[in-house]
């Protein structure tokens, strides 16, 4: 086997040279203060006092004004302090062109303290009311070629597409309605400017890496039918949004919309209009086409003869990326699966929004792959799905060489032989329709007629019974049949560990169909409404070893502890309230079954690993005090839930809990209890503490001499990772900065969860990283983070050293709903 190290890893960068270029002219008097918290949220962020970051702050109307130089301080409190005393400059008219100009020659140089020649990242961050008097083209150029990043963030005032010439790249140009705003757009900003890689090498000096591609031919196909006519303008409005980020000035991005009902008809074709401004009018100009039915297939074909083509502008034959962006309101009259196969043989990437009315698993086929198929309940929400959207179609990878044409790839795999185990006893019979369903929506969107996945379906009560095996069928519409046709079985008591044990030996065999012993991976997913009169452990752990990656799920019956044990890992055990909502899980489970990342390579045999890691030490700090009495049963709650997903059992993982307000109590320590049943009895049984004032710091002093230590069962020592998830509703009244300070010295990774009272910043000082604090309005609302707090955990990296063979594996999430 191979050895693990367990280390933490945590992005480095060599610092950053910020530069603030503020609109203060007559028209941003109101906003201003605005303006001014939004930067000094931002420099709470920075990494200051250790002469990583640096920042200026520019004020400009008709001329500009230095309000400090990159070297005028030196200290976070120093620059605070500066930011908190600006006044409103005013003045007309707005002279961006000339600020950009005076920051090229007076800002962005050594004597004032820009580190641009030792090849520190310079970045500036333009936020302007209005639209500019003078010409902004070829100092804004000047900057870029000098290396500088520029952002920009403008309001109702300012000239969108002004903004976006100024800055790099038009995703790098941000709006809001009024700058009161800004702290909507702060994350987005952040990911963007986070996006400057930094590559360090001991040889070579800092390089700054923009990532370039060569444009894209992209095609809106918009339904016009009857059915959409109310949500017709917020999908023209949508439409607006996605050209408003695209690269069209410069010819590489082209755009084309289509609107369909019986008939579909070409609104413009991808070499109809050149500049965005030309296509925005278009757009702008749409009017409803109306009609019935809706032919979804017709106008996809449609596409593939007239929009998809040289003549029509479209650019494949030189190896342009080609996507198509479907908006439908409702099911298809004809059939789509011919037409959109055609479109995809060609190389079309095809992107897929419904709504209320739509049937997410025509989408699904539609789509390359199912999860370019999102879903919005009215079109009017389209705006909550545009950044996921803008995700998935950056996964676009480009692979730009001189020598070699622009290449797309999309992830291949070899196939999965996938088994679902069935819970079909007594207990569930009014629940076996719905998964009967969900079985069936999963291998909608599985690859079977090219023989890449085959499907087997077992069913179980006292005793299992093969539906049909992993070679019974060989075709998805053969699979499909069989699975509608499936009737429940009855019976008592459910057994699930013979069943466990029926696979092993009839069912993951070659005789049965399964390629195991080819490297292709074993998948089983068990659907189950009860706890098992059986024990499971032994044949769990026998299908295991075989390689069978297990997923279970669960219902309101279930034992959720004896699904973790059954699983691979205890996130790869979901749980629905009624079989009804499995829907609600299925994106989940998806997600984690495609983390099986298969390493093909052609001299070597397919390799299915799992990711391992040596446990955490995880503390969870709550806020007792006075002001959290009515949220407390909903952080005990918080606790519960990812306390249920963690491994304790096998000592990987441990836990405490310490509960404050004037000063810290420990509930339990690491070493205190060993089960998960023990932790789970114990944090069932926390009551509120009480108390004030909030004295966080005193609690995270407390942590780092009592907690964090190894006689109370810490295993720093041991390089375990020393996880602390701190959650506070109010804000402190002591010092924070020193006591959170020690425990990142120490290496104790913080995360913290606000709620409605709480400092945001004073949070994102505790944390790590400032996007390792969330927030909350009630702390009812602590499920809908749950996510967020799990990705950001995951960036705990365990370095796999060089001795041991090289592996790709799934990541063992420490969290999961």
């Amino acid at each position: 086997m191979f050895q693990i190290s367990s280390s933490l890893v945590v992005r480095q960068y060599p610092g950053r040279d910020v530069v603030f270029l503020l609109d203060g002219s007559d028209g941003t008097r109101t906003g201003f203060s605005a303006m001014r918290d939004f930067v000094q949220r931002v420099v709470e962020t920075l990494s200051v006092d250790d002469n990583k970051d640096r920042v200026s702050v520019v004020q400009y109307s008709r001329d500009p004004a230095a309000q400090f130089f990159l070297n005028t301080y030196m200290t976070k409190g120093q620059i605070l302090d500066a930011v908190r005393g600006l006044r409103h400059k005013g003045g007309r008219p707005l002279n961006t062109g000339a600020a950009l100009q005076y920051l090229r020659d007076n800002v962005f140089t050594a004597s004032a303290g820009s580190r641009q020649p030792e090849g520190v990242p310079q970045v500036l961050i333009l936020l302007s009311g209005g639209r500019s008097f003078d010409n902004v083209d070829a100092p804004a150029d000047a900057l870029k070629q000098m290396g500088v990043l520029i952002f920009a963030i403008g309001s109702r005032g300012s000239d969108i597409r002004e903004l976006q010439k100024v800055s790099n790249d038009p995703s790098y140009a941000l709006s809001v309605s009024e700058f009161t705003d800004l702290p909507s757009v702060q994350q987005q900003l952040q990911a963007s400017v986070e996006a400057v890689v930094i590559d360090v090498t001991p040889e070579s000096p800092t390089v700054l890496v923009v990532r370039q591609y060569p444009g894209r031919d992209v095609v809106f196909l918009l339904d016009g039918s009857d059915g959409t006519r109310t949500g017709f303008p917020a999908m023209r409005d949508f439409v607006q949004r996605v050209v408003e980020t695209l690269s069209v000035d410069d010819n590489k991005d082209r755009v084309s919309v289509v609107q369909y009902s019986r008939d579909p008809a070409a609104q413009f074709f991808l070499n109809t209009y050149m500049t965005k401004g030309q296509i925005l009018d278009a757009v702008r100009g749409l009017r409803h086409k109306g009609g019935r039915p809706l032919n979804t297939g017709a106008a996809l074909q449609y596409l593939r003869d007239n929009v998809f083509t040289a003549s029509a502008g479209s650019r494949l034959p030189e190896g342009v990326p080609q996507v198509l962006i479907l908006l439908s309101g409702g099911r298809s009259f004809d059939n789509v699966d011919a037409p959109a196969d055609a479109l995809k043989q060609m190389g079309v990437l095809i992107f897929a929004i419904g709504s209320r009315g739509s049937d997410i698993r025509e989408l699904q086929k539609v789509s390359n792959d199912p999860s370019y198929a999102l879903s919005v309940s009215e079109f009017t929400d389209l705006p909550s799905v545009q950044q996921q959207l803008q995700a998935s179609v950056e996964a676009v990878v480009i692979d730009v060489t001189p020598e070699s044409p622009t290449v797309l790839v999309v992830r291949q795999y070899p196939g999965r032989d996938v088994v679902f185990l069935l819970d079909g006893s007594d207990g569930t019979r009014t629940g076996f329709p719905a998964m009967r369903d969900f079985v069936q929506r999963v291998v909608e969107t599985l690859s079977v007629d090219d023989n890449k996945d085959r499907v087997s379906v077992v069913q179980y009560s006292r005793d299992p019974a093969a539906q049909f095996f992993l070679n019974t069928y060989m075709t998805k519409g053969q699979i499909l049949d069989a699975v509608r046709g499936l009737r429940h079985k009855g019976g008592r008591p459910l057994n699930t560990g013979a069943a466990l044990q029926y696979l092993r030996d009839n069912v993951f065999t070659a005789s049965a169909g399964s390629r195991q012993p080819e490297g292709v991976p074993q998948v089983l997913i068990l659907l189950s409404g009860g706890r098992s009169f059986d024990n499971v452990d032994a044949p769990a752990d026998a299908l295991k070893q075989m390689g069978v990656l297990i997923f279970a799920i669960g219902s309101r019956g279930s034992d959720i502890r004896e699904l973790q044990k059954v699983s691979n890992d205890p996130s790869y055990a979901l749980s629905v309230s009624e079989f009804t909502d499995l829907p609600s899980v299925q994106q989940q489970l998806q997600a984690s079954v495609e983390a099986v990342v298969i390493d093909v390579t052609p001299e070597s045999p397919t390799v299915l690993v799992v990711r391992q890691y040596p446990g955490r030490d995880v503390v969870f700090l709550l806020d007792g005090s006075d002001g959290t009495r009515t949220g407390f049963p909903a952080m005990r709650d918080f606790v519960q839930r990812v306390v249920e997903t963690l491994s304790v059992d096998d000592n990987k993982d441990r836990v405490s809990v310490v509960q404050y307000s004037r000063d810290p109590a420990a509930q339990f320590f690491l070493n205190t209890y060993m089960t998960k049943g023990q932790i789970l009895d114990a944090v069932r049984g926390l009551r509120h503490k009480g108390g004030r004032p909030l004295n966080t710091g005193a609690a995270l002093q407390y942590l780092r001499d009592n907690v964090f230590t190894a006689s109370a069962g810490s295993r720093q020592p041991e390089g375990v990772p020393q996880v602390l998830i701190l959650l506070s509703g109010g804000r402190s009244f002591d010092n924070v900065d020193a006591p959170a300070d020690a425990l990142k010295q120490m290496g104790v990774l913080i995360f913290a969860i606000g709620s409605r009272g709480s400092d945001i910043r004073e949070l994102q000082k505790v944390s790590n990283d400032p996007s390792y604090a969330l927030s909350v309005s009630e702390f009812t609302d602590l499920p809908s983070v749950q996510q967020q707090l799990q990705a950001s955990v995951e960036a705990v990296v365990i370095d796999v050293t060089p001795e041991s063979p090289t592996v790709l594996g799934m990541f063992s999430s420490m969290f999961s709903t």
